[in-house]
């Protein structure tokens, strides 16, 4: 198939250059033409061609069904060019948004396309930088034909089933068979994003876990503690250990095994620890259903705290959104 991706950040980039190696055309669009010469570059060749404007990307487009697929931030951005596609696209044309929109915004926008004609298709889409090797896992929604007919696409980006073992009981009827590939169809428009939202809201709660677990071993050897009952752990080790046939095994503790491993004090991190947003959209839409969720609030609150004084605690979340996401946290 062909596509048209916009924003070739740290995901858009290896989108397009996964999709050409399962032998997928791709025109691609990014307001740095610098960044678009490079994905063209490291792309298979013959299957990628850069683009000038967003105009450009569907000139280049064959109908009679264009797709483009936007992987831009959240917000102003992203409504700017899902609103610009819709002036230069056509009836019957696919727009795909990619990034970590707040569902609500999906719901309204594709709406707003289908008085065109055009359908929308919300993709919350998890795998960071390691998604070009790896894959990405996908949770979308929109309207069924639409999501049907791009099923190709998210079948060359899905991670496959891999050497994961089957679940019981998975061949029954009535389950998704592309649940077990990575990528799910979840059903009307912003189903896609709610779904990636709540997993990002757990995975907030995951890191949380593991963070503040750290940081009570890291601090095991305190002053404050009888001689006796001080111990110096190495975290590195802990982590690696844990690894192997742990119950908390998990490719987040894989990552914060990777960064300690490399510099067991994470020095290099500030420890002031971002959010993109789906952990606040989480708990509001908790709020909306009355639903309690105090380890993802808790965990929320420990990221607005620790933007004003630190542990180490809030080092190993840095080091972990890093090595999943490629999210820069450093110290000054």
């Amino acid at each position: 198939m062909q596509i048209g991706i916009v924003g070739l950040g740290r995901m858009g980039g290896n989108i397009a250059v996964r999709l050409t190696r399962h032998g997928h055309d791709v025109v691609v669009y990014d307001r740095d033409s610098a960044t678009v010469e490079k994905v063209v570059s490291r792309a298979e060749a013959g299957h990628a061609v850069g683009a000038s404007s967003l105009a450009d990307v569907v000139s280049k487009l064959k109908g009679p069904k264009r797709i483009v697929w936007s992987m831009l931030p959240a917000g102003e951005i992203t409504e700017e060019t899902v609103m610009s596609l819709a002036g230069v696209m056509q009836r019957g044309d696919i727009v795909i948004d990619g990034g970590n929109t707040y569902y609500k915004d999906d719901i309204r926008r594709a709406k707003t396309l289908a008085e065109k004609g055009i359908d929308y298709v919300d993709v919350g889409t998890s795998g960071g930088v390691w998604g070009l090797e790896r894959g990405y896992c996908m949770m979308y929604g929109g309207a069924k034909a639409a999501a049907e007919h791009i099923d190709p696409i998210l079948s060359a980006l899905a991670p496959g089933i891999g050497d994961i073992p089957r679940t019981p009981g998975r061949d029954r009827e009535g389950v998704d068979p592309r649940a077990e590939q990575g990528y799910l169809y979840c059903g009307p428009a912003g189903s896609g994003h709610f779904v990636k939202m709540v997993h990002n809201g757990i995975e907030y709660g995951m890191m949380q876990a593991f963070a503040e677990g750290f940081d009570v071993m890291y601090r095991k050897d305190s002053p404050l503690l009888p001689e006796e009952e001080r111990f110096s752990l190495n975290m590195a080790d802990i982590a690696e250990v844990w690894r192997r046939g742990s119950v908390v095994s998990s490719w987040l503790l894989d990552l914060t095994a990777q960064a300690m491993t490399k510099n067991e004090s994470l020095s290099e991190f500030s420890g002031e620890v971002s959010d993109s947003g789906e952990g606040r959209w989480t708990i509001e839409a908790a709020i909306e259903e009355a639903v309690p969720v105090p380890v993802m609030t808790a965990a929320l609150f420990t990221r607005f705290r620790s933007r004003s004084g630190n542990t180490f605690a809030e080092k190993v979340l840095s080091a972990m959104r890093y090595g999943f996401g490629g999210h820069v946290e450093t110290k000054e």
